[in-house]
């Protein structure tokens, strides 16, 4: 048997109204200068307000730079990273999206060691120590990067996304406050929410997976198949914004102890050449990867139908696992997903390039519980197009 770990974020705070308790972390924690990373979304619809407010009024000298654009690279980061150093912080906190966080979880390292954000994406170097202490508040229900040890950033000559995992990552405190998020688009809602059930499936079926990542993703596919639909037509209703952060931060918990697999790798190459959404990216792929890999599987199959609420007690594994892959097809229609990638101008002269660019996310693709070779990939991409 082999081992497995649980890593996680050192405080969580959830529930309405629960940013009220920043100044509560940011005591704990030690800080009297923060620096608040975030993005220009976020920042004009007004989430940051509060948060700064609130620590302002306790004396602690608060900096924001809202610059984080959706799918970060490298070049970007570094320039954030250079904004942030005249500030001095000695606490990071990231409001907002994935990009956002996973930006204030590098910063924070970088900010404290002189290290080269290249050289940690090509692996030249590694994290030896854990950077500033940092605070995520996510601001949309998806990514689940406030409890995950990775920072995804794009590297733009390679066209491809790269993510820097290190245990030393983890954030040190997290809020989750479903008021932060009751004004998210539906649109934003459906990308970000399917992403989070992307991990959650995922990590359930890795190679990986153990008795933690098990409990965590068939909880997180519970909360999130039960309260995405909510959440979409109705954006104001708290239960179901709640429900979609827990479930994306215990999709996030699953990431840190098991792994995303083969959706996760096709999905790099579109966001880091075409720029496609991380949530929708990963929302397209997942029912035909799930139908890639049934073979084999089809008994963890059947527990991801009966944790989505699905009637397959009379079904057969295999019968539970085609009604489970119908079941993902029929969430994306609803949530108005596209189906394929023709309006990205995407075309079979493009197969090439993509096959080459998943083909090298081996750090995913080899936790795929059903191997993949590239004449799969390219079958897999060839049905979207």
């Amino acid at each position: 048997m082999n081992t497995y770990a649980l890593l996680n974020a050192g405080r969580i705070i959830a529930g309405p109204g629960s940013i009220e308790s920043i100044n509560d972390v940011v005591a704990d924690l030690g800080a009297s200068k923060v620096l608040i990373i975030t993005d220009k979304g976020v920042a004009g619809a007004g989430l940051i307000a509060k948060p700064q407010s609130l620590l302002e009024a306790a004396g602690v000298d608060v900096a924001v730079i809202d610059t984080t654009p959706p799918e970060p690279d490298v070049n970007q980061v570094n320039a954030i990273l250079d904004a942030a150093r005249p500030h001095a912080p000695q606490l990071v906190v990231g409001i907002g999206g994935g990009s956002a966080m996973d930006v204030a979880k590098i910063v924070a390292v970088l900010l404290k060691h002189d290290v080269a954000l290249r050289d940690l994406l090509s692996g030249k170097a590694k994290i030896v120590a854990r950077g500033l202490p940092t605070l995520m508040v996510p601001t949309t229900s998806g990514t689940g990067s406030e409890t995950t040890p990775n920072s995804i950033i794009l590297v733009p000559e390679d066209e491809l996304k790269v993510g820097i995992v290190s245990p030393k990552l983890m954030p040190d405190g997290v809020i989750l406050d479903p008021e932060l998020t009751v004004g998210l688009p539906p649109a934003i809602t459906a990308s970000t929410g399917m992403d989070a059930l992307c991990h959650a499936i995922e990590c359930y079926t890795s190679k990986k997976g153990n008795p933690f990542s098990e409990m965590l993703a068939l909880k997180a596919i519970s909360l999130i198949a039960h309260s995405i639909r909510t959440a979409f037509n109705d954006g104001k209703n708290l239960e179901a914004r709640h429900d979609m952060l827990l479930g994306a931060m215990y999709g996030g918990m699953c990431i840190a102890t098991s792994s995303t697999t083969a959706v996760h790798a096709l999905a790099y190459p579109l966001g880091g050449k075409y720029r496609i959404a991380h949530g929708i990216s990963n929302a397209i792929l997942l029912p035909f990867v799930m139908r890639f890999n049934i073979v084999g599987n089809e008994a963890k199959f059947r527990d991801i139908a009966q944790a989505m609420g699905l009637d397959v007690a009379a079904k057969t594994p295999q019968e539970a696992s085609v009604a489970m892959i119908e079941a993902l097809f029929a969430l994306n229609r609803d949530l108005q997903i596209p189906a394929d990638l023709k309006r990205w101008n995407i075309t079979d002269a493009d197969l090439d390039t993509l096959v080459e660019g998943a083909a090298k996310v081996t750090r995913l693709l080899d936790n795929n519980p059903r191997p993949m070779g590239k004449a799969d990939i390219r079958a897999i991409y060839t049905q979207l197009i």
